[in-house]
């Protein structure tokens, strides 16, 4: 786990501040004593966590496209940031198919933008890159993919994905070799947790059926995901962040953040628990062929573990546990802020 006093007093300028994990990680972030920017397209679903928990009077919120250098430019530069998480994109594989071009656009030209308004301002000494476990070359063996395996993807959106992380390295060579700031990249697996209403992902949409009572539809039941609680790859983000304002440039490379390999779990293993937790509701299996989706991902977590002293806390029990508790107390009308920021806190130690 990074030091408590690493990002306090800190410029730290997030893109995708308005998403599922950017929520969190600004939330986080604000907690920790940082001064953060955020800058991002208004949030994709309503609800959203960004609104539910004003986000924008807790920090410095700008409404934006990095599809937009200019504006992408003068906020950076405006604010000085010491380290920039991008987190910015078009996360959904299913949308990938409907809007190739505008995956495209926005996970590489997008990111590469980023990366320039970064190298144009001074102050920045540290960028982390997020990305995703489906950038890997996917062949679908019994095997744990290691950072320095092949990069690919069969969908538009696990290949943007490998484009932006091939995009980092050429851009780590060709610019940031003698000076510049130092530049990683971070794959992580199936987050989950509560806040996310995005469509077309497992928990949100069995959350939604739970709640109006409705079956639970799974396309493939017997695929298997590194399932991890989004707390877990936002530790891995900001003790990576740490090294990097640190000035150590051996971390300046990709770091995979997942599970255990206990919690590497089939679909169907997810929402049975997903079930027992929340006290109610019933599976439907509807396979869906149409479009393809990986059958077997898992993720090698050895180097994050090794160099940086990280390992995810929970299990897959304790992370859908923590993620139901999360969805009972929103809908509850409890103190929702309150709840998440305990959350946090009790993560922390």
């Amino acid at each position: 786990m990074f030091k408590i006093d690493t990002y306090k007093g800190k410029r730290v300028f997030i893109t995708g501040h308005t998403g599922f994990k950017g929520s969190w990680l600004s939330l986080w972030l604000t907690l920790l004593g940082a001064n953060v920017k955020g800058y991002a397209l208004p949030p994709a679903t309503t609800p959203a966590m960004y609104n539910i928990f004003s986000l924008k009077d807790m920090l410095d919120s700008q409404i934006g496209d990095i599809l937009d250098k200019d504006t992408l430019n003068k906020a950076i530069f405006d604010f000085q940031p010491d380290i920039i998480f991008h987190l910015a994109a078009q996360p959904l594989v299913r949308l990938s198919y409907i809007e190739p071009v505008k995956t495209y656009e926005t996970n590489v030209i997008g990111t590469l933008n980023v990366l320039e308004a970064a190298r144009k301002c001074d102050s920045v000494r540290a960028f982390i890159n997020i990305t995703t476990d489906k950038c890997y070359e996917n062949i679908e063996a019994n095997y744990a993919y290691k950072e320095d395996d092949k990069m690919g993807g069969y969908d538009m959106y696990s290949s943007s994905k490998a484009c932006s992380e091939i995009l980092s390295a050429s851009y780590r060579n060709s610019f940031l070799t003698d000076s510049g700031y130092l530049l990683a990249t971070a794959r992580a697996g199936n987050v989950i947790g509560g806040g996310d209403w995005s469509q077309d992902r497992l928990i949100p949409d069995c959350i939604k059926a739970i709640q109006t009572n409705e079956d639970i539809v799974i396309r493939s039941p017997h695929s298997i995901r590194p399932w991890q609680h989004v707390l877990e790859p936002l530790s891995g983000y900001l003790s990576l962040g740490e090294k990097l304002l640190e000035g150590n440039k051996e971390f300046a490379s990709g770091f995979n953040f997942g599970p255990e390999m206990d919690s590497v779990l089939t679909v169907e293993n997810i929402v049975q628990k997903i079930i027992t937790c929340y006290g109610k509701g019933n599976i439907v299996i509807k396979p869906d062929t149409k479009l393809h989706e990986a059958k077997l991902l898992m993720l090698d977590i050895n180097k994050a573990k090794n160099t940086l002293k990280w390992k995810p806390q929970y299990t897959a029990d304790t992370a859908i546990e923590r993620t139901v508790e999360w969805y009972k107390t929103y809908y509850d009308n409890q103190d929702i802020i309150r709840f998440t920021i305990n959350q946090i806190k009790e993560y922390m130690g």
